[in-house]
Protein backbone atom coordinates (compact mmCIF):
# COMPACT_ATOMS: atom_id res chain seq x y z
CA UNK A 1 0.00 0.00 0.00
CA UNK A 2 1.15 3.55 -1.13
CA UNK A 3 1.59 6.19 1.61
CA UNK A 4 -1.25 7.80 -0.33
CA UNK A 5 -3.45 5.00 0.35
CA UNK A 6 -2.39 4.68 4.11
CA UNK A 7 -2.92 8.46 5.04
CA UNK A 8 -6.42 8.12 2.98
CA UNK A 9 -7.10 4.44 4.62
CA UNK A 10 -6.40 5.72 8.27
CA UNK A 11 -8.03 8.84 7.88
CA UNK A 12 -11.78 6.19 7.13
CA UNK A 13 -10.79 4.09 9.83
CA UNK A 14 -10.91 7.21 12.19
CA UNK A 15 -14.59 7.50 10.87
CA UNK A 16 -13.08 10.62 8.38
CA UNK A 17 -13.48 11.02 5.05
CA UNK A 18 -11.24 11.61 2.15
CA UNK A 19 -10.39 15.52 3.09
CA UNK A 20 -9.30 14.45 6.57
CA UNK A 21 -6.63 12.60 5.32
CA UNK A 22 -3.38 14.65 3.76
CA UNK A 23 -3.79 13.19 0.79
CA UNK A 24 -6.98 14.85 0.11
CA UNK A 25 -6.14 18.24 1.94
CA UNK A 26 -3.26 18.53 -0.42
CA UNK A 27 -5.53 17.77 -3.25
CA UNK A 28 -7.85 20.46 -2.08
CA UNK A 29 -4.76 22.81 -1.98
CA UNK A 30 -3.44 21.76 -5.45
CA UNK A 31 -6.64 22.31 -6.32
CA UNK A 32 -7.74 25.78 -5.11
CA UNK A 33 -4.04 26.72 -5.88
CA UNK A 34 -4.94 26.26 -9.66
CA UNK A 35 -8.34 28.84 -9.40
CA UNK A 36 -6.07 31.50 -7.67
CA UNK A 37 -3.11 30.83 -9.72
CA UNK A 38 -5.63 31.51 -12.24
CA UNK A 39 -7.04 34.78 -10.67
CA UNK A 40 -3.60 36.27 -10.50
CA UNK A 41 -2.44 35.80 -14.00
CA UNK A 42 -5.72 37.54 -15.18
CA UNK A 43 -5.41 39.68 -12.68
CA UNK A 44 -2.21 40.82 -14.23
CA UNK A 45 -3.34 40.87 -17.97
CA UNK A 46 -6.36 42.86 -17.02
CA UNK A 47 -4.09 45.26 -14.93
CA UNK A 48 -1.84 45.95 -18.36
CA UNK A 49 -4.60 48.39 -19.33
CA UNK A 50 -2.90 50.92 -16.62
CA UNK A 51 -0.43 50.89 -19.72
CA UNK A 52 -3.40 52.64 -21.87
CA UNK A 53 -3.95 55.20 -19.81
CA UNK A 54 -7.07 56.13 -17.71
CA UNK A 55 -10.00 55.16 -20.76
CA UNK A 56 -8.82 52.11 -20.86
CA UNK A 57 -8.10 50.75 -17.34
CA UNK A 58 -11.54 52.39 -16.16
CA UNK A 59 -12.90 51.00 -19.30
CA UNK A 60 -11.67 47.64 -18.11
CA UNK A 61 -12.95 48.39 -14.36
CA UNK A 62 -16.25 49.00 -15.59
CA UNK A 63 -16.95 45.81 -17.53
CA UNK A 64 -15.78 43.87 -14.48
CA UNK A 65 -18.96 45.79 -12.83
CA UNK A 66 -20.73 45.85 -15.10
CA UNK A 67 -20.42 41.66 -16.64
CA UNK A 68 -23.59 39.45 -16.34
CA UNK A 69 -25.52 42.77 -15.64
CA UNK A 70 -23.68 43.11 -12.16
CA UNK A 71 -23.60 39.31 -11.28
CA UNK A 72 -20.39 38.50 -12.65
CA UNK A 73 -17.94 40.25 -10.81
CA UNK A 74 -20.07 39.15 -7.31
CA UNK A 75 -19.61 35.37 -8.69
CA UNK A 76 -16.20 35.64 -9.18
CA UNK A 77 -15.46 37.05 -5.92
CA UNK A 78 -17.89 34.30 -4.41
CA UNK A 79 -15.37 31.46 -6.44
CA UNK A 80 -12.33 33.05 -5.29
CA UNK A 81 -13.35 33.80 -1.67
CA UNK A 82 -14.16 29.75 -1.13
CA UNK A 83 -11.05 29.04 -3.13
CA UNK A 84 -8.55 31.11 -0.88
CA UNK A 85 -10.47 30.13 2.40
CA UNK A 86 -10.50 26.22 1.38
CA UNK A 87 -6.53 27.24 0.73
CA UNK A 88 -5.93 28.39 4.06
CA UNK A 89 -8.18 25.55 5.70
CA UNK A 90 -5.53 22.73 4.14
CA UNK A 91 -2.58 25.04 4.51
CA UNK A 92 -2.92 25.28 8.49
CA UNK A 93 -4.47 22.01 9.17
CA UNK A 94 -1.63 20.34 7.33
CA UNK A 95 1.10 22.31 8.91
CA UNK A 96 -0.79 22.10 12.76
CA UNK A 97 -0.64 18.34 12.09
CA UNK A 98 3.12 18.58 10.94
CA UNK A 99 4.09 20.39 14.11
CA UNK A 100 1.33 17.41 16.32
CA UNK A 101 3.76 14.97 14.58
CA UNK A 102 7.10 16.50 15.68
CA UNK A 103 6.55 18.79 18.30
CA UNK A 104 10.27 18.42 19.02
CA UNK A 105 12.45 19.75 15.83
CA UNK A 106 15.22 18.07 14.39
CA UNK A 107 18.66 18.83 16.75
CA UNK A 108 20.82 19.44 13.04
CA UNK A 109 18.27 19.63 10.44
CA UNK A 110 19.53 19.14 6.76
CA UNK A 111 17.24 20.01 4.27
CA UNK A 112 18.35 17.79 1.55
CA UNK A 113 15.16 17.17 -0.51
CA UNK A 114 13.67 20.72 0.05
CA UNK A 115 13.96 24.11 -1.42
CA UNK A 116 14.48 27.67 -0.20
CA UNK A 117 10.41 28.34 -1.58
CA UNK A 118 8.99 25.59 0.15
CA UNK A 119 10.71 26.01 3.64
CA UNK A 120 9.47 29.54 3.45
CA UNK A 121 5.95 28.71 1.89
CA UNK A 122 4.26 29.09 5.61
CA UNK A 123 5.65 32.72 5.96
CA UNK A 124 5.21 34.18 2.23
CA UNK A 125 1.63 32.52 3.04
CA UNK A 126 0.90 34.70 5.20
CA UNK A 127 2.38 38.28 4.11
CA UNK A 128 -0.05 37.38 0.63
CA UNK A 129 -2.87 36.76 3.10
CA UNK A 130 -1.80 40.21 4.34
CA UNK A 131 -1.29 41.71 1.67
CA UNK A 132 -4.19 40.83 0.15
CA UNK A 133 -6.53 42.54 2.85
CA UNK A 134 -5.19 45.35 2.69
CA UNK A 135 -5.08 45.51 -0.88
CA UNK A 136 -9.04 44.83 -0.67
CA UNK A 137 -9.05 47.67 1.48
CA UNK A 138 -6.72 50.03 -0.31
CA UNK A 139 -8.00 49.46 -4.18
CA UNK A 140 -11.49 47.77 -4.03
CA UNK A 141 -13.13 49.33 -0.80
CA UNK A 142 -10.91 52.42 -0.50
CA UNK A 143 -10.83 52.15 3.62
CA UNK A 144 -7.13 53.06 3.97
CA UNK A 145 -7.07 54.79 0.85
CA UNK A 146 -6.38 58.80 1.91
CA UNK A 147 -7.26 59.95 -2.16
CA UNK A 148 -10.09 57.05 -2.83
CA UNK A 149 -12.72 58.11 -6.29
CA UNK A 150 -15.52 55.54 -6.78
CA UNK A 151 -15.82 56.62 -9.73
CA UNK A 152 -12.15 56.91 -11.00
CA UNK A 153 -10.31 53.33 -10.65
CA UNK A 154 -6.97 54.58 -12.70
CA UNK A 155 -6.91 57.47 -10.38
CA UNK A 156 -6.63 55.47 -7.10
CA UNK A 157 -4.17 53.10 -9.17
CA UNK A 158 -1.76 55.85 -9.63
CA UNK A 159 -2.69 58.01 -6.55
CA UNK A 160 -1.96 54.77 -4.43
CA UNK A 161 1.48 53.50 -5.71
CA UNK A 162 2.76 57.24 -5.67
CA UNK A 163 3.43 56.16 -1.90
CA UNK A 164 6.98 54.35 -1.98
CA UNK A 165 5.88 52.23 1.51
CA UNK A 166 2.60 51.48 -1.06
CA UNK A 167 4.99 50.33 -3.51
CA UNK A 168 7.37 48.66 -1.61
CA UNK A 169 4.62 46.71 -0.14
CA UNK A 170 2.96 45.64 -3.10
CA UNK A 171 6.94 44.75 -4.39
CA UNK A 172 7.67 42.53 -1.34
CA UNK A 173 3.89 40.88 -0.97
CA UNK A 174 4.66 39.73 -5.28
CA UNK A 175 8.28 38.27 -4.49
CA UNK A 176 6.34 36.64 -1.72
CA UNK A 177 3.97 35.29 -4.39
CA UNK A 178 6.86 34.20 -6.33
CA UNK A 179 7.86 31.75 -4.38
CA UNK A 180 4.40 30.75 -3.41
CA UNK A 181 3.86 30.50 -7.67
CA UNK A 182 6.44 28.47 -8.29
CA UNK A 183 6.46 26.13 -5.30
CA UNK A 184 2.72 25.64 -5.61
CA UNK A 185 2.42 25.01 -9.64
CA UNK A 186 5.38 22.42 -9.46
CA UNK A 187 3.67 20.77 -6.16
CA UNK A 188 0.11 20.59 -7.52
CA UNK A 189 1.48 19.33 -10.53
CA UNK A 190 2.56 16.40 -8.18
CA UNK A 191 -0.43 16.43 -6.13
CA UNK A 192 -2.49 15.77 -8.67
CA UNK A 193 -0.56 12.87 -9.79
CA UNK A 194 1.13 14.74 -12.91
CA UNK A 195 4.68 14.21 -11.75
CA UNK A 196 6.99 11.84 -14.01
CA UNK A 197 10.54 11.61 -14.91
CA UNK A 198 9.48 12.26 -18.67
CA UNK A 199 7.70 15.63 -18.04
CA UNK A 200 9.43 16.71 -15.04
CA UNK A 201 11.40 19.50 -17.16
CA UNK A 202 8.63 20.42 -18.66
CA UNK A 203 6.94 21.20 -15.24
CA UNK A 204 10.06 22.86 -14.18
CA UNK A 205 9.73 25.16 -17.10
CA UNK A 206 6.30 25.93 -16.90
CA UNK A 207 6.67 26.71 -13.54
CA UNK A 208 9.99 29.24 -13.69
CA UNK A 209 7.58 31.23 -16.78
CA UNK A 210 4.44 31.46 -14.99
CA UNK A 211 5.57 32.72 -12.19
CA UNK A 212 8.43 35.38 -14.01
CA UNK A 213 5.94 36.32 -15.76
CA UNK A 214 3.62 37.32 -13.34
CA UNK A 215 5.53 38.29 -10.88
CA UNK A 216 7.64 40.37 -13.79
CA UNK A 217 4.74 41.98 -14.99
CA UNK A 218 2.85 42.48 -11.85
CA UNK A 219 6.19 44.34 -10.11
CA UNK A 220 6.51 46.98 -13.34
CA UNK A 221 3.47 48.52 -12.34
CA UNK A 222 4.47 50.54 -8.87
CA UNK A 223 8.13 51.02 -10.54
CA UNK A 224 5.97 52.69 -13.56
CA UNK A 225 3.77 54.90 -11.33
CA UNK A 226 7.01 55.98 -9.19
CA UNK A 227 8.98 56.39 -12.66
CA UNK A 228 6.37 59.06 -13.55
CA UNK A 229 5.78 55.97 -16.81
CA UNK A 230 2.10 55.79 -15.67
CA UNK A 231 1.14 58.88 -14.73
Amino acid sequence: MSVAEQSIAGAEARGHGFLASSVGRKVIMAATGIVLFGFVTVHMIGNTQAYLGAEGFNGYAKFLHTMLHGAGIWIFRAVLISAAGLHVWAATTLTMDNLAARPVGYRAQQNVASTWASRTMRWSGVILAAFIVYHLLHLTTGTVHPNFDHTNPYANFVSGFKVPAVAGFYIVAQLCLGLHMWHGVWSFSQSLGLSHPRYDGLRRGFAYGLTFLVVGVNITYPIAVLTGFIH
